[in-house]
């Protein structure tokens, strides 16, 4: 059976089931949203009443919580969590798994390179990461733009390419640590301690300005809903940063799969 596919099939329920996670929080999100408007209270001004705690957390900064789409840059936080958390999961354990369950003598004997097959598992990786990216495309277009009385379709498009390169960083994050790894079973918790990690040192940066040097330690900070929005799209250093990190990982997984013993 082709590693392709059978990867694709062997993930496709846990992806329907994050795709369904996705839209309920989008749609949740939003329908939050037209409860706050109908209430016929200021949101900017509640929310300028919570403790900085509190708005850092929330991830307010500057977005204006009384459009449609500063909500769903509010919400924007929480969509990259859920997509980050997917990628790095989907990538440690498309490694993993043959010595996890048991099935690496079966595979690794076939006339394929190792290198062919890492491929061509990166590739269904990479497809599905693509399919949670476009499915929150769609539905926050078609959500956001229900409840907004303006064009959204920038604003959409910005932080969903902002999220699809968060996406693939932690994807390879996942698979680098994998192919790493002398214990293919820790690797997906491993993968998670890296992001959660990340995902606070944002927090910690937001709550003391004093670390704001540390940014570019956390790729939270990359592509932030505010500055995507309102700071002029996908900024050239960020994506440079990014696009080296995931080209150093993408080659780290080849080598360090390529080198290690694999247990059977």
């Amino acid at each position: 059976m082709n590693v392709y596919v059978r990867e694709m099939r062997a993930h496709r329920k846990s992806l329907i089931i994050w795709c369904i996670g996705m839209i309920a929080l989008i749609g949740s999100g939003m329908g939050k949203y037209a409860g706050f408007s109908s209430s016929g209270q200021s949101m900017n001004e509640l929310m300028e009443g919570l403790p900085k705690s509190m708005q850092a957390i929330l991830g307010i900064g500057s977005l204006d919580m009384e459009t449609a789409s500063g909500y769903y840059g509010v919400l924007f936080l929480y969509i990259v969590l859920l997509a980050t958390i997917h990628a790095a999961l989907t990538g440690a354990t498309i490694i993993s798994k043959e010595e996890r369950d048991k099935t690496a003598e079966f595979l690794f004997v076939k006339p394929l390179p190792r290198k062919k097959i890492i491929g061509l598992k990166l590739a269904a990786a990479l497809t599905q990461i693509g399919i949670l990216a476009l499915i929150t495309w769609i539905f926050s277009l078609v959500i956001v733009g229900h409840y907004s009385d303006v064009p959204i379709a920038y604003d959409i498009g910005v932080t969903v390419a902002g999220m699809i390169i968060l996406q693939v960083l932690f994807l390879l994050i996942g698979t680098a640590v994998a192919a790493y790894s002398k214990k293919p079973a820790k690797s997906a918790a491993v993968a998670s301690g890296v992001l959660f990690l990340t995902f606070i040192l944002s927090f910690a940066i937001d709550l003391n300005e004093s670390l704001e040097a540390l940014k570019y330690l956390t790729p939270f900070k990359y592509f932030e809903a505010e500055n995507l929005m309102y700071g002029g799209g996908l900024e050239s250093a960020y994506l440079g940063i990014s696009f080296a990190l995931i080209v150093i990982l993408s080659i780290a997984t080849f080598l360090f799969f390529e080198k290690r013993d694999l247990k059977i």
